[in-house]
């Protein structure tokens, strides 16, 4: 059977994915084109994650695509609203039908002689090859197959339900159950609020705090444009609205952390009450923005809280015990379910094997170029959102500048185009975060440099101007033909600049 080639090869059928083949359909309308899914169903992280209250942890006319207005009335979604937003996508342009699912991409190598990258993956157990002009990258940045649980002492004993929330079992009963949710990150303060609402008491055991802000679920702004407006219109405000509002915030916390440290704490002051240790439990040793706020819509969180129906524990775990969990205090907490929302394990590429002409690629060591490529790797992008804002946001500027790349080739009769190191960069982390999950693993990611195109801005209207309106040869990415004896048999022709 032959190998099949595609111009362009996407990977996941997410909410980058899905997006990514809109852009490519609609900026390189004769590219063909086709997605592998590692599982088997659209959605990524939204089909993945089932737990109790699974939701949007920005609002979504932020996180929805720029192409495809969120009409719900809520602007912090459940995730099942979500998911059927990114289907709905896929559906309405005949996206999904290019994609192919339980296929788990292993290894892809670069040859410079045919300018083309060989994919190898894994479908029921039997390897798939395939070739592509462009790899496109857009499978998320954690492991999909085990979230990261620390190694506590004493589990073994723990008479009870030990889950993590990353595969909820469907069986799960906490009905009337005490229950405890290890974790003070996004995932554990959405459970919390939820799993109250029928367990006998939730307590959320956190080593330290995490800033957690309140948001209207619906976004009044909004909807009343809605209803005045055609939806696009209305839709474009309301995200701009929210990108400059979010820009704006960001920005004053890194001016003036203390002053937006007291303003936060404030509204926990004013949800909670005189009577409630906001000190303890909800003052985080580190200033906003250094780690990723935690939104809650509505109040939910701070109601189960002065409810009764949830607590907090600030604390650290010495061991698990039969019936529950011993604290370093010497507390302890009764249990019948333990949730372990102790974050994710971050991996590049989906753990893929990059080889560049016959040489192991070592992406730990090379530079992010406008954190969306790799130094010295041609024709390979890969999505990463921002930090500070929603994902899609920058996805959907990636995947428009992919299109601009490929667009550009073809004007000027480049086979690949690939950046390389201008002179001496400094280097930095890729992330400066200080989030647990992102330090444990920020070594196995590229390094940012400390000066454009290498660094790597957390700031959308920035790298809007970069990426859909800077010039595409800019000095750093390179442009080239491939190598072999059918690059010799055509005719040279002169790059044409961008």
């Amino acid at each position: 059977m032959a190998m099949q080639h595609v111009d362009v090869l996407i990977v996941g059928a997410g909410l980058s994915g899905i997006g990514a083949a809109y852009h490519l359909q609609k900026h390189c309308p004769g590219k063909t084109y086709a997605i592998l899914e590692g599982r088997e169903a659209i959605g990524g992280t939204w089909d993945l994650f089932r737990y109790p209250g699974i939701r949007s942890d920005s609002d979504m006319y932020t996180l929805g695509y720029s192409f495809k207005p969120w009409k719900a009335a809520k602007a912090i979604a459940d995730g099942p609203s979500i998911l059927d937003y990114v289907r709905e996508t896929a559906r309405e342009h005949d996206i999904d039908r290019h994609i192919r699912f339980k296929h788990l991409v292993k290894r892809a190598s670069w040859s410079s002689e045919t300018a083309t990258w060989t994919v190898e993956a894994e479908h029921d157990g039997k390897p798939v090859t395939l070739t592509c002009r462009f790899l496109h990258m857009c499978s998320g940045y954690y492991r999909y197959s085990a979230g990261y649980t620390p190694d506590f002492a004493g589990t073994e004993r723990f008479q009870g339900r030990i889950v993590h929330p990353q595969h909820w079992p469907e069986d799960l009963d906490y009905s009337g159950k005490k229950v405890v949710v290890i974790g003070s990150g996004a995932t554990a303060v959405t459970l919390v609020p939820e799993m109250a609402k029928t367990a006998a008491h939730v307590t959320m055991l956190q080593r330290s705090p995490t800033y957690v802000v309140s948001r209207p679920a619906e976004d009044g702004i909004a909807n009343w444009l809605r209803s005045k407006l055609p939806a696009m219109t209305a839709y474009g405000i309301t995200r701009w609205k929210n990108v400059l509002f979010q820009l704006f915030f960001f920005n004053l916390a890194r001016k003036k952390p203390e002053k937006v440290k007291e303003r936060l704490l404030g509204m926990v002051r004013e949800h909670l009450g005189p009577d409630f240790d906001v000190e303890t439990h909800f003052t985080p040793r580190y200033n906003p923005w250094d780690q990723r706020l935690c939104l809650v819509p509505d109040a939910d969180l701070f109601d189960s809280l002065k409810s009764g129906a949830a607590s907090v524990v600030t604390d650290h775990i010495d061991s698990f015990t039969e019936t529950g969990i011993l604290l370093k205090s010497g507390k302890t907490l009764d249990a019948d379910v333990v949730v372990t929302a102790t974050g994710l394990q971050l991996q590049l590429l989906s753990g893929m094997e990059v080889v560049v002409d016959g040489k192991v690629a070592d992406l730990s060591q090379s530079m992010s170029y406008k954190g969306m490529m790799f130094s010295d790797v041609p024709n390979l992008a890969s999505v990463f959102g921002y930090t500070n804002a929603s994902w899609t946001l920058k996805a959907d500027l990636t995947s428009e500048y992919v299109c601009r790349l490929l667009n550009h080739m073809d004007r000027t009769g480049a086979d690949y185009c690939v950046p390389r190191l201008d002179g001496e960069v400094e280097a930095a982390p890729w992330l400066d975060f200080s989030s647990g999950y992102i330090t444990r693993s920020i070594g196995h990611f590229p390094k940012q440099g400390t000066r454009k195109p290498w660094k790597v801005h957390q700031n959308y209207a920035l790298d809007l101007m970069t990426l859909r309106m800077g010039k595409v040869e800019d000095g750093v990415m390179q442009f080239g033909r491939k190598t072999g004896e059918a690059a010799k048999a055509k005719p040279e022709k002169a790059l044409e600049p961008a």
